[in-house]
């Protein structure tokens, strides 16, 4: 097939990792509500993109990604130790948004914004798992391609607009630690900024 770029596609799935319970759905986009994007952007893992971008309109698909090419092992490294005075706004612990189990965006020594959990919190520190939510597990999609087709000139230049509004990470103004109205993703698109689900 011949390099597409800028590919228009519509999927619906159904997300399945292995648990303590067997296989469970972690995420679902349903036909009315499907997942959108156009290749090339980097908004998706690039194994998941590879294996739709082949796919026409109305093909179903049933893949599995295995960690390695998906978000890797759990890394007991990533769980670290923050001072609790950096998720103080005005001198207050921001516990409207940082409490445990919550999921917080976080920014490091050079800028870029990365999400982390919250495992616990102390009177002085705030334990936070920086691993993909979706670390050490194998992802099988189920699904359906609702629409796939070379994007025009106007849908690429909407995708862009759509992806420089929700994803405006210097609001903040580069000196914040973390910051709760951008930034955050909701589950496994992308790996920066929000613009999306979980891949």
């Amino acid at each position: 097939m011949e390099n597409m770029d800028n590919k228009y596609i519509s999927v619906s799935y159904r997300l399945y990792v292995d648990n303590e319970d067997g296989k469970v759905i972690v995420e679902e986009m349903k036909e009315d509500q499907p997942f959108a994007f156009i290749t090339g952007f980097g908004i998706t893992l690039e194994d998941f993109e590879k294996e739709l971008e082949k796919m026409e309109t109305g093909e179903e698909f049933d893949f599995t990604l295995l960690k390695e090419r998906a978000y890797g092992e759990y890394e007991e490294g990533h769980v670290i130790d923050l001072d609790k005075s950096i998720f103080s706004i005005n001198n207050h612990f921001d516990q409207e948004h940082v409490f445990k189990g919550a999921t917080v965006p976080l920014q490091n020594e050079d800028g870029n914004y990365f999400m982390g959990r919250v495992l616990d919190i102390t009177d002085d520190k705030v334990k936070m798992d920086l691993n993909h939510p979706l670390a050490g597990k194998d992802l099988n999609f189920k699904g359906k391609v609702l629409e796939a087709h070379e994007a025009t000139d106007e849908e690429v230049k909407a995708f862009i607009q759509r992806m420089e509004h929700h994803c405006n990470c210097d609001d903040c103004g580069g000196g914040c630690d973390h910051d709760h109205d951008h930034c955050g993703h909701g589950h496994h698109h992308h790996d920066g900024c929000g613009c999306g689900h979980c891949h």
